[in-house]
């Protein structure tokens, strides 16, 4: 007997009644700040920001937007981005927000795909762009320009709906609320569609793991919204709380921004806390004297604390000293963060839970919108991806690896799991996989186990793992995250397929490597120039060599290394928004140079 459906729903069953709740509730209190011309943040409350929803709405309504319909955004994260989201689901419409920093192709392709009839874009710049689409693409009418003014800009759209106001449509769990396009590491993006039910249950999961975070929850807004995971826990669980989100300038002003915003919890990804472990190891290293031995001391009472469970006078006094000035430079008051997109390193992770700021390691997948389990408070592991959340099953399917197996593929069941790809239905077959007690699950090609209390561990993913010549498999993911962990490496890519052993393409950090290279005589010498110097190569070499080694078998670490002078970016194709590597890519341009390796 499958498992009853609505059993998975409780109210609100929808992001409309969710906001609009949220607005009644918290109507005086701010929701979005944006920084001003003289870099100063200032905030929009519920109730100002609900009346732009309700005028965009209403215009929405004069420009003919029904239920199904689909609304596109191209515009990075920003009071007009939730004006724009919530004026959409208040329509019944499907919202379709896309990346600034994209490639016009791939613009086009997701308005093509699907079926976007109203698109709002950030500024002139990209309207002139787009704005012959209207002509060419079927199910296109309008573009208006969000930063802009005159009949084709956002404005005059609100101004309409102002007039002439309506009320909001309140959409059935079932249908679908957003269309969010995978980067596309391989081939063309894919459309997953996410059910308004797939986003409440999944906020309403994270909260009850999180009981303690109230409305007074303030957040710096990192991730991309037009991604799952900061749509689902910046956007839509802020809201569900009451919180505030200050909007991060960029990444070169994220210091400047934490210490202005102070937030309370962050949603971020592994690699802020990497580089702030590895900026303050190397700059301790580098400073010594008795800076460096009052942060020892500080380290060595904090496991002191691990082991006897009680703080020490010494330990509270060097607190303040020292690990007070690391909380300072997250705002002062930072409590916690949930981390995703790649598992932390334990090492890291009990660094910062030293310090007083746990990170909460979740896992998800787009497709999962985008939560499917999480560490927290009540319930943490290091080293784990949590357990799973309210109302969702995680199984592991050995099929591909044999019932001996520790491992194998990771299966989500329950309300998170995607309603499918978007105009590919042989693509949502694929990963569809049906049960009889749990209903619709979905394959998510990574792999993974489970320990006797229901942490999950992740070990690899199916589709990028290799076999080398000796028949050893080789999960790559897992050893470039590692690799990047050395604070002299930036980046890197495995590569080994079907060959004798590994090498491996690396981003050497530059402004780590400078002190380094002053004492190798060779200071003032560019990137490029550095690449080629023997010393700084075998240098690298061999401090990743160590660092891998401490972990994994000989086979797995890289004998070679090629040195890059330029990162991998969203610029040059090498990563996709959520900074993934397009290993596609990367092997078109370095193949000749990893396949000379072997020779």
């Amino acid at each position: 007997m499958t498992k009853s459906t609505e059993a998975w729903y409780e109210y609100p069953t929808n992001l409309v009644d969710m906001f609009e709740d949220s607005v009644k509730k918290f109507s005086d209190r701010p929701l979005v700040g944006m920084k001003n011309s003289q870099g100063e943040y200032e905030y929009k409350t519920y109730g100002q920001v609900a009346e732009r929803v309700d005028n965009l709405r209403g215009g929405l309504a004069k420009l003919g937007v029904e239920k199904g319909d689909a609304v596109g955004l191209i515009i990075n994260n920003s009071e007009a981005w939730t004006v724009i989201a919530f004026a959409t689901l208040g329509r019944g419409a499907r919202l379709v927000p896309m990346y600034e920093k994209e490639l016009e192709h791939v613009w086009r392709y997701i308005v093509e795909d699907s079926g976007i009839k109203i698109l709002f874009v950030v500024n002139k710049e990209v309207y002139n762009k787009v704005k012959g689409w209207v002509k060419e693409i079927k199910t296109l009418e309008k573009v208006f320009i969000i930063y802009g003014d005159g009949d084709n800009s956002m404005a005059a759209v609100e101004a309409m709906g102002k007039k002439k106001p309506v009320a909001s449509v309140k959409p059935h769990y079932s249908e679908i609320a957003s269309l969010i396009y995978t980067s596309g590491t391989t081939g063309d993006p894919k459309g997953v569609l996410l059910s308004h039910g797939n986003f409440t249950t999944n906020v309403q999961a994270a909260r009850k793991m999180f009981p303690h975070v109230d409305e007074n929850v303030v957040t710096l807004s990192i991730l991309p919204w037009a991604h799952s995971f900061g749509q689902t826990a910046e956007v839509y669980l802020g809201i569900y709380l009451g919180g505030s989100t200050g909007i991060m300038g960029s990444v070169e002003t994220i210091v400047d921004d934490l210490g202005k915003v102070r937030p309370t919890l962050l949603i971020a990804v592994p690699r802020i806390f990497n580089k702030v472990y590895a900026g303050i190891h190397n700059m301790m290293r580098e400073t010594g004297g008795l800076k460096e031995k009052l942060f020892n001391a500080a380290k060595k009472e904090a496991e002191k604390k691990r082991k006897t469970g009680k703080a020490s006078l010494k330990l509270k006094i060097l607190d303040k000293v020292v690990f007070g000035k690391i909380r300072a430079r997250f705002g002062g008051r930072l409590n916690e963060a949930i981390t995703g997109s790649a598992a932390m390193n334990p090492e890291i992770a009990q660094f910062f839970i030293d310090i007083g700021i746990p990170t909460y390691d979740c896992y998800g997948l787009t497709e999962t919108t985008p939560a499917m389990t999480i560490n927290c408070p009540a319930a943490h592991r290091l080293g784990s991806v949590g357990r799973a959340i309210d109302k969702v099953t995680v199984k592991i399917d050995k099929g591909f690896v044999g019932e001996d197996s520790e491992d194998g593929e990771i299966v989500c069941f329950g309300p998170n799991v995607m309603q499918g790809y978007h105009n590919k239905p042989e693509k949502t077959a694929e990963v569809t996989v049906n049960d009889p007690e749990l209903g619709k699950g979905f394959r998510t090609g990574d792999r993974g186990r489970l320990d006797k209390d229901g942490f999950l561990f992740i070990t690899g993913r199916f589709k990028e793992e290799y076999k080398l010549e000796n028949g050893k498999y080789v999960h790559p993911a897992s050893i470039e995250e590692d690799i990047k962990l050395n604070h002299y490496v930036l980046n890197a890519m495995l590569y080994g397929d079907g060959k004798p052993y590994n090498v491996c393409l690396a981003v050497p950090d530059f402004e780590a490597l400078k002190p380094v290279a002053e004492e190798m005589g060779l200071g003032g010498k560019t990137p490029a120039e550095l690449i080629k110097e023997p010393k700084i190569c075998d240098f690298i070499s061999a401090e990743v060599t160590k660092h891998l080694r401490k972990t994994y078998g000989g086979y797995e670490i890289p004998k070679k290394f090629i040195f890059l002078p330029e990162d991998f970016s969203m610029e040059n194709g090498m990563l996709t928004q959520t900074m993934k590597l397009k290993r596609v890519n990367v092997f078109k341009k370095y193949l000749d140079q990893l396949e000379a390796l072997y020779q």
